[in-house]
């Protein structure tokens, strides 16, 4: 080899091993950054020596995209759970304490206790009392409800904003990876950015991609839904300024199609937005019909009947807009939890609960007039304990008495809370596996590019050796010379 020759490759040494501890610096430096694909510089053999050809970005397709899934399954299910909790909240209260179930308790025990002294005027006080904390609880609940329906309305719209704004960010990143690579400029940066926009976007829509020439992406949704394919794809939504009972909400959608709600507790929604339409017009639309069926139900046990078989059954203790009429048993009345009102005429009165007649003398079952009558008051609480047909379409219809349905709406609830909850802790879990193991393949290890960079300086310190060496043979060269 001439001496030549040996200082080319020294310089060529010198020149790698700089861009090659820039590269390890940049991703000392990144090692934070969960956006950051490591960087390698790739080395290429020449005549004489080695040069860099390229910095590498690692990645890893397979796992990026099991991350973008896993990611796009926790955000829709943590979005289903968290709203559960607050809709347990607003329409429950506390361990229950403003559920419908509690209050009608309250007013079984408070009926009982009258039942045993019906001459006690306070006793019957407190049983109008106890029936207008039934009417509260219904009547707040579901105006609890439509709020919520109302504010998940507000926030899906917030989600189709921040996701259309995502998507032009998108294609701000794409629109450079796409001329950077065709012109041969590094590009890397770009893509870690275009990365992570994609992982953003996930947490809304679960997303599947592919690429084209020059590093275009296309981005659809996991039923085949177009996101992006150089523009982004219209994403519209109308929110609804109030919301009664029954109504449907209106939908979102991405390039024309709509985006299609989940169901169940571990929830099959997809990122945020069906996450929150499962929320708004599922959870809390049969919330709200369980409640309606519990007014329906406290009208029936209530209603006043003829001793004599004749009259037709009319509201009594709980009336309701279509009184005298009273509701088609075992259907479902949309809307009647926040319709449901205490008769007036039994505010004025309590002791129709004991006596009857509100609706007229044709409904008086103490026809006597004797203050220690009881056989009302006790068949009221039998009433409430005594099956009665409930609309399937409540998901808890059947025949059952109203005690138990009341009860039986808490614990649908709370079964479907808790299903959202286990499922939220796993999908969690894999969402940050997911996230370990990308990060592991692809992320920056400190220990190993510290490694890199003490070989690094020890090819540096050869280089710089060879170059002496070859610049005190030239010198011993010359001085023979003269």
């Amino acid at each position: 080899m001439s001496l030549s020759s040996a200082l080319s490759i020294a310089q060529n040494s010198l020149l790698n091993t700089s861009r090659q501890t820039s590269v390890v610096s940049r991703n000392v430096s990144e090692e934070k950054n969960a956006d950051y694909a490591r960087r390698t510089a790739v080395l290429s053999s020449t005549a004489p020596g080695a040069r860099v050809v390229v910095i590498q970005r690692a990645t890893n397709e397979q796992l990026f995209r099991q991350n973008l899934s896993a990611v796009s399954s926790w955000s829709g299910q943590t979005t289903v759970y968290t709203g559960m909790d607050r809709l347990s909240l607003a329409v429950d209260g506390v361990d229950n304490a403003l559920s419908p179930a509690t209050s009608i308790t309250e007013l079984q025990k408070a009926l009982q206790t009258y039942s045993a002294t019906p001459t006690n005027r306070t006793l019957a006080d407190n049983a109008i009392n106890a029936a207008r904390n039934v009417v509260r609880s219904l009547n707040d609940g579901a105006a609890a409800i439509q709020t919520f329906r109302v504010e998940t309305d507000q926030q899906i719209s917030t989600a189709v904003n921040e996701l259309n704004s995502l998507l032009s960010q998108f294609q701000a990143a794409n629109k450079e990876i796409v001329s950077g690579t065709a012109s041969g400029r590094d590009v890397n940066d770009a893509l870690d950015k275009r990365d992570a926009l994609l992982k953003q976007i996930s947490e809304y829509v679960p997303v599947s991609t592919f690429t084209r020439g020059n590093n275009d992406m296309v981005v659809m949704t996991s039923d085949g839904t177009t996101l992006f394919e150089t523009v982004p794809r219209s994403i519209s939504f109308e929110p609804s300024a109030a919301y009664a009972s029954g109504t449907p909400g209106n939908k979102v959608y991405i390039d024309g199609v709509p985006v299609t709600m989940g169901s169940g507790g571990n929830t099959t929604s997809g990122g945020k937005i069906a996450g929150l339409l499962q929320l708004r017009d599922s959870v809390a639309t049969t919330m709200q019909s369980q409640m309606d069926e519990i007014a329906r139900g406290l009208i029936s046990a209530f209603a006043e009947t003829d001793p004599n078989g004749v009259l037709a059954d009319a509201p009594g203790l709980f009336t309701w807009p279509g009184a005298p009429a009273m509701p088609a048993d075992g259907t479902l009345v949309n809307g009647l939890a926040g319709q449901i009102s205490l008769n007036a005429a039994f505010v004025s009165n309590p002791e129709y609960l004991r006596d009857g007649g509100a609706n007229g003398a044709g409904y008086v079952h103490n026809t006597e007039g004797g203050t220690s009558y009881t056989d009302l008051l006790i068949k009221y609480g039998d009433r409430m304990d005594e099956p009665m047909a409930f609309d399937a379409a409540t998901g808890i219809g059947g025949s059952v008495s109203l005690a138990t349905y009341s009860a039986n709406s808490i614990g649908w609830f709370q079964g479907v809370r808790k299903d959202a909850s286990t499922a939220a802790e796993s999908k969690e879990a894999l969402a940050v596996r997911t996230a370990e193991a990308l990060s592991n393949d692809t992320g920056v290890n400190v220990d190993m590019e510290m490694s890199l960079l003490l070989e690094l300086e020890n090819s540096y310190s050869a280089s710089a050796r060879l170059i002496k060496a070859v610049d005190e043979m030239l010198a011993s060269l010359l001085a023979a010379v003269r």
